[in-house]
């Protein structure tokens, strides 16, 4: 399922402000036009008043000269960030199809921005996987067979299930309770059957619970296999209802931690994450 390059649905909501406006999307900072904050530079040690002015030279000739200091601080979040979490929420509400090719210039015209944060965005999601390149035309949002995604929440049942486990039998009960209100998060937006926000919720709950781990590097790459196995909504595929259901899996699972049941626990997280219901 294709669609030609200019013709790009007018239901994409124009997310990211244009170039040089100071608004910011979803919460993230204004933008400089060039991305970056002005900070004045700080003034050279020791340079002061004109009677200061020979000591300063002294020092600066045994010492040498004193690094510069730095004129630009690089903004937080900048206007291909806002541009890729614009992306990513379309590609996860629907929005942009599975299958259909988009070029950057008229992403760039419903953003409001120039099509090359547009195009940097697009080779993120290249790399993660989301969308492919189609020479001299866009890009070509991935269509996932349920093979792929069995295949990577197995992946995922691989680092996650064995981590629990083990922070199930070191971790005292009461630091559960600590993910609780993350858990009710994931209910609330699923009851809404927003799947954007549901998928935050849940990329939350799961990033807090590996971080618990202590090794940094597992909750990013679990993370970004999370991403690898999101399921577009807006069709029949996911409902309110499996949102809910998934979500229960998250309170049920601390319940189980709390009471220190081992195999429950294993067995929630095991089919929560290759469960037939909802690969997410």
């Amino acid at each position: 399922m294709e669609q030609r390059a200019a013709e790009q649905p007018s239901r994409i909501r124009a997310r990211v402000p244009a170039q040089g406006h100071a608004e910011a999307v979803r919460g993230r900072h204004p933008a400089d036009a060039d991305g970056a904050q002005r900070v004045p530079a700080a003034p050279a040690p020791g340079v002061g008043t004109r009677a200061d002015a020979e000591p300063a030279a002294l020092t600066h000739a045994v010492a040498g000269p004193a690094p510069a200091a730095p004129v630009r601080k690089p903004q937080r979040h900048s206007v291909r960030a806002q541009v890729l979490a614009a992306l990513r929420d379309s590609l996860l509400s629907g929005e942009l199809a599975p299958g259909a090719v988009y070029s950057a210039p008229a992403l760039a015209e419903s953003f409001g921005v120039s099509p090359t944060p547009v195009r940097e965005a697009m080779q993120q999601l290249a790399v993660e996987g989301a969308v492919e390149v189609v020479p001299n035309r866009g890009f070509r949002v991935a269509e996932r067979t349920p093979r792929d995604l069995a295949e990577l929440a197995e992946v995922r049942a691989m680092l996650e299930v064995p981590a629990v486990l083990r922070l199930a039998r070191t971790l005292p009960a009461e630091r559960w309770e600590e993910l609780r209100p993350l858990a009710a998060a994931t209910v609330t937006a699923a009851g809404h059957g927003d799947c954007v926000a549901y998928a935050e919720a849940d990329r939350a709950f799961h990033r807090a619970l590996l971080a618990l781990t202590g090794n940094r590097q597992l909750p990013l790459v679990a993370d970004d296999l999370h991403r690898r196995t999101a399921w577009p909504c807006g069709g029949a595929a996911v409902g309110v209802a499996d949102l809910l259901a998934d979500a229960a899996d998250h309170m049920a699972l601390l319940d189980a931690l709390g009471a220190q049941d081992h195999p429950l626990a294993e067995r929630i997280t095991r089919d929560h994450l290759t469960g037939t219901r909802f690969l997410h």
